[in-house]
């Protein structure tokens, strides 16, 4: 089944507020789209304000796009503004259609592929997922044994969303998926944290993927968790034929044309939006805001 291709204007703000004045600033940005699977980039542009006395841009490991920035002037706020256009055209696949999922697992642990999106980057912990034995049994509940790779996944998605309570403010970036587990409830982050911790814990690839959510619902449909800020969703290795699927434990649905992936890596530390090194004393602020809107 597929889904009808959708053109995008992204537009995010990302304001942070310094209550004293920074002196310095060396900032690495993860905040431009690329083109990907199922998506196309018709433009982009990054503005930043003040404006960097250096600025690089590259890509790192996993094919993200970076921008480097270097602030010399001091300053007191730092405004970073996306523009941009993206086509998104997603094809889902039949969840019972996809091999048995040991049969992936079997596969991914004797690749010897090391490309950028080879699923042997995706089966072991990462910086801010552990493999949770208590996760891990969690997720063993979905997948029986020779149950499709892509059918348990998706009742794994499910459980979460119906386990978990989505509410803001209850974790922080650096909550680790045993917290949120423990203590069922979260953000995005949390949930795709803890749907990776236990797909890995059984072998299976899973990435992390940072990105944005269509923010109005098509007629007739419900509006998502997660618009109007950065989303975070999981991606499953299903197999070489079937490649890679997307998974919004949010919302409890198959990542497609409503979802524009901005990063992809094995977790939130290797795609935060912002990352880098200031010189100041006191507390910052920061406010997001994110419009995804379909061109007419």
């Amino acid at each position: 089944m597929g889904d009808v291709c959708v053109i995008y204007d992204v537009r995010q703000s990302t304001i942070y507020r310094y209550e004293s004045p920074v002196a310095y600033a060396h900032h690495v940005l993860r905040l431009t789209p690329i083109d990907r699977a199922g998506q196309r980039i018709h433009a982009a542009a990054l503005e930043v304000s003040p404006t960097p006395v250096e600025r690089q841009e590259g890509h790192d490991f996993f094919g993200n796009r970076i921008t480097w920035i270097v602030l010399d002037q001091p300053h007191d706020t730092l405004t970073v503004r996306l523009a941009a256009r993206v086509a998104v055209d997603r094809t889902n696949t039949e969840p019972l259609l996809t091999p048995a999922w040991e049969l992936v697992r079997d596969i991914a642990f004797s690749s010897s592929d090391l490309a950028p999106m080879s699923p042997a980057h995706y089966l072991f912990p990462s910086r801010q997922v552990s493999l949770d034995p208590d996760i891990r049994a969690y997720a063993a509940e979905s997948f029986p044994a020779e149950r499709p790779v892509l059918d348990g996944a998706t009742e794994l998605m499910r459980r979460i969303k119906a386990d978990f309570t989505y509410q803001p403010g209850t974790t922080t970036v650096m909550t680790t998926p045993s917290a949120a587990f423990t203590q069922r409830r979260g953000v995005c982050q949390d949930f795709a944290h803890v749907m990776i911790s236990g797909l890995r814990g059984l072998g299976l690839p899973a990435a992390y993927v940072s990105g944005y959510l269509r923010t109005v619902p098509p007629p007739g449909m419900d509006r998502l968790e997660g618009v109007d800020a950065m989303h975070a969703w999981v991606l499953l290795w299903c197999g070489a034929e079937v490649g890679w699927r997307g998974f919004d434990p949010t919302n409890a649905i198959a990542a497609g044309s409503d979802h524009v992936v901005l990063a992809i890596g094995r977790d939130y530390a290797d795609v935060a939006p912002i990352d880098g090194v200031i010189l100041a004393s006191g507390e910052q602020h920061l406010e997001v805001s994110v419009n995804v809107i379909p061109v007419q």
